[in-house]
């Protein structure tokens, strides 16, 4: 039990880092300072913060006319509640 919680644990913290990394490099977007490199973005959704990625897209309109941060963001966070519910399934239950 103790793994399922530090994988939830992981992928809640993974998802908070990226929203707050899309609020910040939304702030220095409008304020025309230093912006975040879209390889660490991209790096951050394929490490499981998909998620965080669209809920910054959403409630920031951050990134949200990229048509590839868009379906790399949906793809990895989809791939990513895979792998949840496949590690949910193999802690809790077993199979």
């Amino acid at each position: 039990m103790t793994a399922l919680v530090a994988v939830v644990g992981y992928y809640f913290l993974i998802n908070i880092i990226m929203y707050i990394i899309m609020s910040v490099d939304k702030r220095n977007a409008i304020k025309n300072r230093r912006r975040v490199p879209e390889k660490n973005l991209y790096l951050l959704a394929i490490l499981g913060g998909g998620t965080g990625g669209l809920f910054a897209m959403v409630l920031k309109h951050h990134k949200n006319r990229h048509l590839d941060f868009i379906l790399v963001y949906t793809i990895t966070a989809i791939l990513h509640c895979i792998v949840i519910l496949f590690l949910f399934s193999k802690l809790v239950f077993g199979f």
